[in-house]
């Protein structure tokens, strides 16, 4: 069975679901819709695809099996929403929303009609992030201690000018620790999670004309009793490659964007020769760590296979709607933390000013 999709929200992101669509065996782009009707021609012209000039409209496509959708981030739960209520399938990109309360609103709709969810988060697809939850899974690290992610890059001022709801509480959601850093934050938080508690601080530093922060750091204790960092800046010239580091009483491993830099265990095994020859090479791209473009698609389409096998098979896709409200709950509780100088436990309570 063929699906067809179509995306919704025709800005930079969308170029990478479509040429990660393109790679999927089993599914088609068909349609797309922004409600700048002259990008949504032109990316109908580079893609083959139909250009939608109504949401209504393109939702009753019957050719239309699954939305991705990929408009700014605090406008992801109408057209969601949208879509589940017209029985299709719904691919959100990071973050499925930006309060708890729309997160639950999009589940809530997909649970309904009986649609998968999935949120994307493809770091979790590279091989080196699979091996390191490995690890972590058959115990090699031992006592995990610290566990830590860095996620400290760089974007000009003309980036948060060039779009009016960038840097925004209402559509962005948060600064860089929402809208860069949160697919670390999902990443650490799958391999050693959950959180249990934050202390924060953020600040805006540098940049002018934005509400949210452009500089975060963050202390965590983990249900383990692991204790942990998280920083994350996009004011950091020149901008650098983002880290994770897990350590314990029996290892240690570091992955710098989608390569494992330190892959260090008491206990050698089948499989290490192989990991150590791979970290002699760099496979990394540039990360987005300054030019938000300068991502691969590749993990994009091994996230859509898995999507489209869920769907197929009646199956749980491997980032539903749940795991993406994670992320988006442990950056709220950051954020909570920073404003009011207390250490915030998770799960959140339903704070009004959180979860609505």
């Amino acid at each position: 069975m063929s699906l067809g999709f179509a995306i919704i929200g025709t800005g930079m992101i969308s170029r990478f679901h479509a040429r990660a669509l393109a790679e999927v065996r089993g599914a088609k782009l068909m349609a797309c819709y922004d409600s700048a009707t002259e990008r949504a021609q032109q990316f109908s012209k580079e893609h083959a695809c139909t250009a939608y000039n109504s949401l209504d409209r393109l939702l009753r496509d019957d050719r239309v099996d699954v939305v991705s959708i990929a408009t700014s981030s605090g406008a992801h739960m109408e057209s969601a929403v949208a879509a589940a209520r017209a029985g299709k399938h719904v691919i959100v990109e990071k973050p499925l929303e930006v309060t708890l309360k729309r997160c639950d609103r999009i589940i809530a709709a997909c649970e309904k009609k009986s649609v998968k969810l999935a949120t994307f988060f493809p770091s979790r697809f590279h091989d080196s992030s699979l091996k390191m939850k490995q690890a972590v899974d058959a115990g090699r690290f031992g006592r995990l201690t610290l566990c830590d992610a860095y996620v400290k890059w760089f974007r000009s001022q003309e980036y948060y000018d060039s779009a009016a709801w960038r840097g925004t509480w209402e559509l962005d959601g948060g600064g860089a620790l929402m809208n860069q850093a949160i697919h670390t934050v999902d990443l650490l938080n799958w391999l050693v999670g959950p959180v249990a508690e934050v202390q924060a601080y953020t600040a805006t530093l540098v940049h002018k004309r934005i509400e949210v922060e452009d500089v975060v750091t963050a202390s965590l204790r983990f249900a383990s009793g692991a204790l942990g960092v998280i920083e994350a800046s996009t004011a950091v010239y020149p901008g650098y490659l983002k880290h994770i580091e897990l350590h314990g009483s029996e290892g240690s491993a570091v992955l710098e964007e989608e390569d494992l830099k330190v892959w260090d265990f008491a206990k050698k095994v089948r499989g290490d020769a192989a990991i150590f020859k791979a970290m002699q090479a760099s496979h990394s791209t540039g990360g987005g760590a300054a030019d938000p473009a300068a991502i691969g698609h590749e993990a994009h389409a091994k996230q859509l296979r898995d999507f489209v096998q869920a769907i197929q098979n009646d199956g749980t896709p491997a980032v539903d709607g749940r795991e993406g409200r994670r992320a988006v709950e442990i950056i709220l509780a950051i954020y909570q933390s920073a404003a009011t100088g207390r250490a915030v436990k998770l799960p959140l309570q339903r704070d009004p000013k959180l979860a609505s």
